[in-house]
């Protein structure tokens, strides 16, 4: 598991990017304002996007460069913009700590997206 942030740090509403995760693209970390976590690749499918930058309502996030939408808890794509999901990461909060656990899936990143190192 990689630690991302302090709970307390991340108020509701709020998303955080983690870009230095080992052999992972960023992630996109969301502490919705319902209360929940959830954390899926932050690039968008459709285009080299920020999902953190993204306008989240209830448990969807909209992309800020096409409007495509992603289900924060499967990672589906709505369809009309994004075509393929993104993966989706398991989250763990320990003594206030929030960690991110990585899906072993490969992940669907668009043409001219930034690559990682796999470690």
């Amino acid at each position: 598991m990689n630690f991302a942030c302090q709970l307390a740090d991340l108020p509701r509403g709020a998303a955080l990017r983690l870009t230095d995760l080992p052999g992972s693209p960023p992630v996109a970390l969301f502490h919705t304002d319902d209360g929940e976590l959830f954390a899926v690749d932050d690039t968008c499918t459709h285009a080299d996007a920020s999902l953190a930058d993204g306008f989240v309502e209830d448990c969807a996030v909209e992309c800020p460069l096409h409007a495509a939408i992603f289900d924060l808890r499967t990672g589906e794509a709505d369809g009309l913009v994004a075509q393929y999901p993104v993966r989706t990461h398991t989250v763990v909060i320990e003594d206030g700590a929030v960690y991110v656990k990585l899906s072993e899936r490969i992940p669907h990143l668009p043409a001219g997206a930034r690559r990682y190192v796999a470690s």
